[in-house]
């Protein structure tokens, strides 16, 4: 019987343990979230949280851009034929003016060229899209630059907690405490991470602004020639 009382304590000590330790992990699981997280980081997450908004400022502040250089009107380019056709050189420039677009702004510089030889046309055509290629790609190095600092900051931050972590230790002498490296290393942890995201979503935004200035200006190509061969006719 004392055996049968003796376990039957110890099997309820062991569950009442095991039960405060389910108590205290659900605590602290409901108190870390992403902000906890992110504030234990220290100033470098700051720094990538400055870096994280000017990326999001400029795939947004593109994104808008690109819509505006499409031509909604499939056939932009055979009413400026048309007025070309007719001799009507100055309709045809209010008409691309109208319009308003990288796309537009091409054939305009063509139609002041007609006249000319095709290949001055092309030529002069070609200067021009590339005046707008380079408007379209404007802010796309910031966020290459993104891409590849933020990781490497996040990794400056580990290195910094990882140093501050070694430094608390020497300091502690003989009374070394896990709590002490805890603060540092965590510290570390957390900046590499946030570097991490935000070299991802900023490769990610680059690329995929890439993409779209790459079928923009395969679309300037094809309106180049589409206009000088019209002009050859």
């Amino acid at each position: 019987m004392f055996l049968q009382s003796t376990l039957a304590q110890a099997l309820g000590d062991t569950a009442a343990q095991s039960q405060v330790a389910v108590q205290i992990a659900e605590e602290t699981a409901d108190k870390m979230n992403l902000l906890t997280m992110a504030m234990k980081g220290g100033w470098i997450m700051i720094v990538l949280l400055i870096l994280s908004i000017i990326c999001f400022y400029i795939f947004f502040n593109r994104i808008a851009v690109y819509r505006k250089a499409a031509i909604k009107d499939p056939h932009f380019l055979d009413r400026v034929n048309d007025y070309m056709k007719n001799g009507e050189i100055k309709s045809a420039q209010i008409f691309c003016q109208a319009t308003a677009s990288p796309l537009s702004r091409i054939v305009e510089k063509g139609v002041g060229l007609a006249g000319r030889d095709s290949k001055d046309v092309q030529m002069g055509m070609e200067n021009a899209a590339n005046v707008e290629i380079a408007k379209l790609e404007k802010g796309l190095s910031g966020l290459s630059t993104i891409a590849s600092a933020a990781p490497m900051i996040g990794f400056l931050g580990t290195v910094i907690g990882m140093v501050r972590a070694f430094w608390e230790m020497a300091n502690a002498g003989n009374n070394i405490d896990v709590s002490l490296l805890s603060g540092g290393i965590y510290e570390a942890m957390i900046t590499t991470v946030g570097g991490l995201i935000v070299g991802i979503i900023a490769l990610f935004a680059y690329n995929y602004l890439v993409s779209r200035v790459d079928s923009i200006t395969n679309e300037m190509e094809s309106f180049i020639q589409d206009f000088t061969v019209n002009l050859e006719k």
